[in-house]
């Protein structure tokens, strides 16, 4: 069985771009596991309350297939954190998909995995992913390689088929 490890922040992630890919990727046979920087309820903009399943610092990405960055503006906890850039190049490396949507892509850009790449992210992120050296191009959802990114909370079901057909 696939299996995808969603980061959510610990106040503020976006409740929409966790809970519509997560299902997406249920229905579609592939095991989503939440971490975060606890493991205590972490709650989102909207009001949903998420227990993680793991901290960050314990995903291992060999046991994974996607690691996923959720987004709403609590992410910014992430925006500059090493063991989330680090995260995110080692899944990479080892040839995993890597995600973000909404602000969360600044994540990545900030990672450096963005350079060169054709990206999106919400508008506010829009001036980070460019001087990162990104390609922004404002569009629902981006697939470059094996990174997916989407602009926010209207693109979570996009992005969530987007993610399934990578992992099928």
């Amino acid at each position: 069985m696939k299996k995808a490890a969603f980061i959510i922040a610990e106040q503020n992630f976006r409740d929409e771009e966790y809970q519509f890919p997560k299902e997406v990727l249920q229905e579609s046979g592939i095991e989503v596991v939440t971490a975060s920087t606890t493991k205590g309820e972490c709650v989102g903009k909207l009001g949903m309350k998420v227990t993680p399943d793991i901290l960050i610092t314990e995903i291992d990405p060999a046991q994974f297939d996607a690691v996923i960055f959720v987004g709403g503006g609590g992410s910014e906890q992430y925006f500059s954190d090493p063991t989330a850039h680090e995260l995110a190049n080692t899944a990479y490396e080892q040839g995993k998909i890597v995600g973000a949507i909404c602000i969360a892509p600044v994540i990545l850009a900030n990672a450096g995995l963005l350079k060169g790449r054709t990206a999106t992210v919400y508008p506010d992120g829009a001036s980070v992913l460019t001087a990162q050296g990104a390609n922004y191009t404002g569009n629902t959802v981006e697939v470059d390689g094996r990174i997916i990114t989407g602009n926010g909370p209207d693109a979570a079901k996009e992005f969530g088929r987007r993610l399934a057909e990578l992992l099928a």
